[in-house]
């Protein structure tokens, strides 16, 4: 992995060598050594589950599910819901906020414990409106001019295409490939006019009216937050969502920018989760991971914007990465694709989910699947599935001790407890790690550290319960009666974790508290352990 992320250099920064180079070098020895103490394992689990006589762990990895017109209504919601879905995304790019704000209605009235995200549309370049709206058919060698010239908006045709951004002719050059409509339209560049480029098509399509337009490796100047991302924003702020997915992420400002409209529309406790989807957001990474709340590896503009046989190496590194800083990822984009049509996955899609999840992502997430598909449920019972098969199949134990291995030599007080307590879980085999927390960061530390045991996170927040859903092996407990006294909240938790099967009478579990749970500001972070009763 280590080449691989050296190859990749044109499309990212060196690692920084203090923090991460250690972390990294060891966790290829536990890789390595790994493959061979595994692999009787495996062929354990794999008879166990032919033969039916092993119980399936609970799933540590969160399944994020985008809802679209077939599955915002009550029944097949509430469905989604029951099968395992902790996240609804609603995409931005489709749809009006009357109907979001009535998808977002209907979940709560099922449930207040499912997280909302909200997907902007973000800075995107586009096509024009083909004449009468009928395909343009392109053969490979036709020559058209991209012109930025408004005259053309509504008059695209094979010869002249209308391009909605401006600095093109500045932003390419001759040689420079332009894709068009996810990449099945390639256009080279053969020369650079005043309002627009001359290209040749290198293959042929048929093209419709406002597709998607990507310039692979360019920098491009469009602005962090469009006109449209910034009424989404404060619909979303409105409506007091849990999270933004913020598309075309290319470095911190974009999300500083974004903050900035959340926080004057009055509602700065919404997370950012911002989407790399292009080399410049590669390239920035580490400074937008700094930024921001979380991380989405979407590749699929990531796949056309970077050597498509790169964007593996690029999910290694960005999933790698955000482990080390203990920042939920998610992995997305074509997981099930096939699945929009039929009623079981491909092999490869298998084995792509089950790398997401071995490779350390928090969640994966369904787009089409569940938007249109002819099989919602039943793909999200299969990415149950896969993922918790690629759960039990992981050495954890060394995820864990890898992740303490990167503690950072100088740290705040509440992390070093969390990071103590993920290693007295280990050492003493501990069940469950119960963190009471009202503000989610004591949870968040935890969960960090990978522990082996499952995290119980106790809080009497509805928005702390809710971002614990973007956080691997954390289970949520909202204590609605609120916070009376440690005692009691330890046991509400403990026969939460009891219900779930984590934990039975005998067992020991950790516990990590305030010790005024009154007082969170000025309370020191106890750790204990408690057996269970």
């Amino acid at each position: 992995m280590i080449r691989g992320l050296a190859r990749l250099r044109l499309a990212a920064p060196r690692l920084r060598p203090a923090a991460l180079a250690p972390a990294l070098t060891r966790s290829i020895v536990y890789e390595r050594d790994g493959i061979k103490a595994h692999l009787n394992q495996l062929l354990d689990l794999a008879t166990s589950n032919m033969t039916g006589g092993c119980e399936k762990p609970l799933r540590k990895t969160k399944t994020v599910c985008t809802v679209g017109p077939k599955t915002s209504m009550p029944g097949p919601l509430n469905e989604l819901v029951q099968n395992g879905m902790n996240i609804m995304r609603l995409n931005f790019s489709h749809g009006k906020h009357e109907d979001a704000a009535r998808c977002i209605r209907t979940l709560r009235d099922i449930t207040d414990r499912v997280a909302i995200a909200i997907d902007t549309k973000g800075p995107e370049i586009r096509t024009g409106l083909t004449v009468d709206d009928v395909d343009i058919q392109l053969e490979t060698g036709d020559e058209v001019v991209l012109t930025t010239n408004d005259a053309f908006k509504e008059q695209c045709s094979s010869d002249q295409i209308y391009v909605d951004y401006m600095d093109l002719p500045s932003t390419v050059h001759v040689g420079s490939m332009i894709f068009m409509d996810d990449g099945l339209l390639r256009l080279e560049v053969m020369d650079i006019l005043d309002d627009g480029v001359r290209c040749v098509a290198r293959n042929s399509a048929a093209l419709g009216s406002r597709k998607g337009v990507n310039l692979p490796g360019a920098i491009v100047t469009l602005p962090a937050v469009s006109k449209k991302d910034a009424g989404d924003l404060r619909f979303a702020a409105a409506q007091d969502v849990d999270m933004i997915f913020a598309s075309f992420v290319r470095k911190a400002e974009h999300v500083h920018e974004i903050r900035d409209v959340l926080v004057k529309a009055g509602n700065p406790y919404i997370k950012i989760i911002s989407k790399i989807e292009n080399l410049e957001g590669v390239q920035n990474y580490e400074e937008i991971l700094d930024a921001s709340d979380g991380i989405m590896v979407a590749r699929g503009d990531l796949g056309i914007e970077i050597p498509f046989e790169k964007v593996f190496v690029a999910q290694k590194y960005m999933i790698r990465c955000a482990n080390l800083v203990g920042k939920p990822v998610i992995c997305a984009t074509q997981m099930l694709e096939s699945m929009i049509k039929n009623p079981r996955p491909t092999r490869a899609e298998v084995s792509d989910v089950a790398n997401a999840v071995l490779d350390g992502a928090d969640c994966v997430m369904l787009s089409g699947e569940t938007t249109k598909g002819a099989w919602p449920n039943e793909a999200v019972k299969t990415m149950t599935t896969i993922a918790t098969e690629a759960e039990a199949s992981m050495d954890s134990k060394a995820r864990q001790e890898w992740a303490l291995a990167a503690v950072p030599n100088e740290t705040a007080n509440i992390e070093a407890i969390a990071a103590a307590a993920v290693k007295l879980a280990g050492d003493q085999g501990t069940d469950v790690i119960i963190a009471v927390s009202e503000t989610g960061d004591t949870v968040s530390y935890a969960a960090k550290y990978r522990p082996v045991a499952p995290v119980i996170a106790a809080t009497q927040s509805k928005r702390v319960a809710r971002y614990a859903n973007l956080l691997r092996g954390v289970y949520p407990i909202l204590i609605e009666k609120g916070f009376l006294n440690v005692d009691q909240v330890i046991a509400d938790a403990i026969e939460e974790a009891k219900r779930l099967g984590l934990t039975k009478t005998g067992g020991r579990v950790v516990v990590l508290h305030d010790n005024n749970i009154h007082d969170w500001d000025e309370s020191p972070t106890i750790m204990r352990i408690v057996v269970v009763e």
